[in-house]
């Protein structure tokens, strides 16, 4: 992301800046935790996304880190509440929000940063963005609860897995590409390209995150923890649908009653591989990449556009 980075390095200064100042709390408890999650956050690829978006279209404005800033604190209040659902004690390598303070402190925090990023686009007027990214949280709310309806009767299709995803990771990343064009461009149709070309890219990383699942790299989180929780994402999807009944019987079996069993989930690991699951799943990953970059190709070139290119890139390449 090296040229990302390049392009936008004043504006991420300024971002981080606006961050800091839209988490400030009076509350010394609140204050605390706020400056645990600023020094913890991750890559920031979303606020990212809505920066490039916009220079895409004219300089970054007031506007702009706004957006940024409510994309950020939707995002982070997200991975609060997913923590205290999953009973994660860690979040990128530190102890999560909810292992520090415990649970109900957890809730209160992610109800906060949502809370303070409503107030951040009502407080400007920025109507228009926050109904974008107001879109984007009932998608994703929507997207999490089909996703564990699913995972109890283990009835998922193709179709039923990409709608899934849509709504639980690519609608953040359309909503925030969509924001920042929305607060440079003067063209209804441009913003809503750019909200497509957002749901493509988040489409392949959230493929990419489900491939890393059945790899053997360190990604910072368990190998089969997918199976584990009983979650069908696409390799495994694909071998369901081309293996043999007797196969498809013992899958379920594991899924069901023994996906707490390392050698048992290693096995059905071993036979999505044998499958051909992560070749299939690669090839519709890049075929998201493919259609977002169509999209991007749109634009006029320049150093802008070049930079969304990698960040494309980026998300069905990175190791982690």
């Amino acid at each position: 992301m090296d040229l990302a980075l390049q392009v936008i390095k004043n504006e991420l200064d300024a971002f981080e800046k606006h961050f800091k100042t839209a988490v400030q709390s009076r509350v010394p408890l609140l204050d605390r935790i706020m400056q645990y999650i600023v020094k913890r956050k991750g890559k920031q690829l979303r606020p990212m996304f809505v920066l490039l978006s916009a220079k895409l279209g004219a300089p970054v404005n007031e506007s702009t880190y706004r957006a940024a800033s409510l994309v950020e604190l939707l995002h982070t209040a997200t991975l609060v509440h997913d923590d205290v659902v999953d009973e994660a004690m860690e979040r990128r390598g530190f102890f999560s929000i909810n292992a520090l303070w415990k649970n109900k402190v957890a809730v209160l925090v992610g109800d906060y940063l949502l809370s303070k990023g409503l107030l951040l686009s009502l407080n400007n007027n920025d109507f228009n963005i926050l109904k974008i990214l107001s879109e984007a949280v009932k998608q994703m709310s929507e997207g999490e609860l089909l996703q564990m309806e699913k995972a109890r009767s283990l009835n998922i299709n193709e179709n039923t897995y990409y709608e899934i995803i849509k709504g639980k990771t690519a609608s953040l990343l359309a909503s925030a590409c969509a924001a920042g064009a929305a607060t440079t461009f003067q063209n209804e149709q441009q913003v809503e390209q750019m909200r497509l070309f957002g749901e493509k890219v988040g489409m392949a990383f959230q493929i990419k995150d489900d491939l890393f699942d059945y790899g053997s790299n360190n990604v910072g989180k368990p190998t089969g923890n997918d199976i584990k929780e009983k979650k069908l994402t696409l390799p495994l999807i694909y071998t369901l649908n081309h293996c043999s009944n007797k196969q498809k019987r013992e899958i379920i079996y594991i899924l069901k009653n023994e996906n707490k069993n390392k050698t048992k989930v290693q096995q059905v690991i071993n036979w999505v591989n044998d499958s051909g699951g992560i070749e299939y799943t690669v090839s519709v990953m890049n075929q998201f990449r493919d259609e977002a970059l169509a999209i991007l190709f749109e634009f006029p070139q320049s150093e802008t556009r070049d930079a969304l290119e990698e960040m494309v890139r980026y998300t069905t390449d990175r190791k982690y």
